[in-house]
């Protein structure tokens, strides 16, 4: 599978960020956090699980929700990272402030 460069990440971040065996984008977690995984794109949604220090996120697809603010910056945009699971993408080292993956349906 593809997925559009549709954000200002060069391709050498994308190359950086590597590539998972189901052909989506793997980006490490802001180091030193521990990062909520939400039901849903927002803070509202309840927390499913916690990533460890040092996790790396697989992100499916991308979409708009709770604004927040984290180590990269504020946005409002979500990384879906599994089916029903949600993070914030401030938390997230994709090197854009914007989509680096296409939008959920």
């Amino acid at each position: 599978m593809s997925v559009e460069n549709e954000s200002n990440a060069t391709a050498e971040e994308l190359t950086a960020a590597g590539t998972a065996d189901s052909g989506y984008l793997t980006f490490p977690v802001a180091p030193g956090y521990r990062v909520n995984v939400r039901s849903g794109p927002g803070t509202n949604y309840s927390v499913i699980k916690t990533l460890p220090y040092g996790a790396y996120v697989t992100i499916r697809c991308q979409c708009d929700g709770t604004t927040v603010s984290g180590p990269y910056g504020t946005t409002d945009i979500w990384d879906c990272i599994g089916n029903g699971q949600f993070v914030s993408d401030a938390y997230v080292q994709t090197g854009s402030d914007g989509y680096v993956a296409t939008g959920c349906a």
